[in-house]
């Protein structure tokens, strides 16, 4: 950090803009701003889309222990229809922050906690470059939320990032070229189902004495073409030429058609991105997992887990101020996916005989039950 008079007035996630320009997108461009990256990226791909959700939403779904009920009640709720912990978890993905604002009662305890937009809030910094407080930005109007104190009015998750001392980097980012190719190569598919499924072709005049066609003669056959042939509609509808014209059928070499190959590729980068194994999002040409329970296995080990256990254990912490010693923690116990491996662990603990009961609920992870 700058330790003198360092001060940033602008929420900007430190996202890729590769490929984007000043002023209009086109296909295969990365937008500039955070919620067109959105649009583009997310409501716009179908495999960001379930990637975010699959991880997401096992993180809101998966089963907690508490050190308190009340803790546990207050992490567990819900804000306009999606969990508390789903929310976060998809912004932490896709933006890298997430900012969970503590909504007091009158005597001052934790009566709900509400993720905000991250893109609309901003970090304020005092002179030694430490977040002060946070900027929450609507329509014009700035609501300015304490940050430091035992008990803050926003609790600040973010993933790592190497460059940015207050924001977090989001996989939104890392996804975005493989997000462009797949989005372009959507379009293709699209334009070229719109002109029967194939090249046009081309219209070759022909009339002998070496003349050519006049404008006016120009436009109306590329009209006429575009309203009696273009389109899914009008696919293999036959074709009426005049003297002079003669119909050349045109077709993709194997190198144009590579861009099949490429569209998956771009998929299979875009679940890498997101930490999701491509099995569970049907893509094919994938045979990392030898089936869907192990790649499940495999999404809750290596996404899911370590995302739960980063939200988690940063509520906790921010809520320390109003509960002593707070811990929040996945049940493994109770998670499907990991029945196999807890079976193990169960069966491992309980034959080695040479371990006492309190160590092995220890490693179990029950408190000591006095025997």
């Amino acid at each position: 950090m700058k330790l003198f008079g360092w001060r940033r007035e602008a929420s900007r996630p430190a996202l890729s803009t590769s490929g984007s320009r000043a002023g209009a997108v086109s296909v295969g461009e990365w937008p500039p701003s955070y919620e067109a990256q959105v649009r583009s990226g997310y409501c716009g791909n179908a495999i960001a889309q379930r990637a975010v959700r699959l991880v997401a939403e096992a993180v809101g779904g998966a089963p907690l222990e508490a050190s308190s009920p009340a803790l546990l009640a207050l992490v567990q709720g819900r804000t306009g229809g999606a969990g508390l912990l789903e929310s976060v978890a998809a912004q932490l993905q896709l933006h890298g922050n997430a900012f969970v604002q503590v909504l007091r009662s009158p005597e001052d305890d934790p009566a709900a906690l509400y993720p905000l937009r991250p893109e609309r809030v901003s970090v304020e910094a005092d002179a030694g470059g430490w977040p002060a407080a946070y900027r929450y930005t609507v329509g014009g109007r700035v609501a300015r939320l304490a940050a430091d104190g035992p008990r803050p009015d926003v609790i600040h998750l973010r993933g790592f990032h190497p460059l940015d001392d207050h924001y977090g980097l989001g996989c939104l980012g890392g996804a975005a070229n493989a997000i462009a190719v797949h989005n372009a190569a959507g379009v293709w598919n699209k334009a070229l189902l719109d002109n029967a499924a194939r090249p046009s072709g081309a219209l070759v005049y022909e009339p002998g004495d070496g003349s050519a066609l006049s404008p006016e003669q120009f436009a109306r056959l590329r009209s006429e073409m575009e309203q009696g042939f273009a389109g899914a509609a009008q696919a293999g509808r036959p074709m009426l030429l005049e003297g002079g014209l003669r119909w050349q059928p045109l077709s993709l070499t194997p190198a144009d058609m590579d861009f099949v190959g490429l569209k998956a590729a771009a998929a299979r980068e875009i679940a890498l991105a997101f930490g999701v194994p491509p099995m569970l999002l049907g893509l094919p040409g994938d045979s990392t997992h030898a089936n869907y329970r192990e790649a499940n296995r495999a999404l809750w080990r290596l996404a899911v887990l370590p995302l739960a256990g980063a939200v988690l254990d940063g509520l906790a912490q921010g809520l320390s101020g109003w509960f002593p010693d707070p811990w929040l923690r996945v049940d493994l116990d109770g998670v499907p996916a990991l029945a196999d491996d807890r079976a193990a662990l169960w069966a491992s603990v309980t034959a080695a005989d040479f371990i006492t009961r309190a160590e092995k609920r220890a490693m179990l992870g029950f408190e000591e039950d006095g025997s």
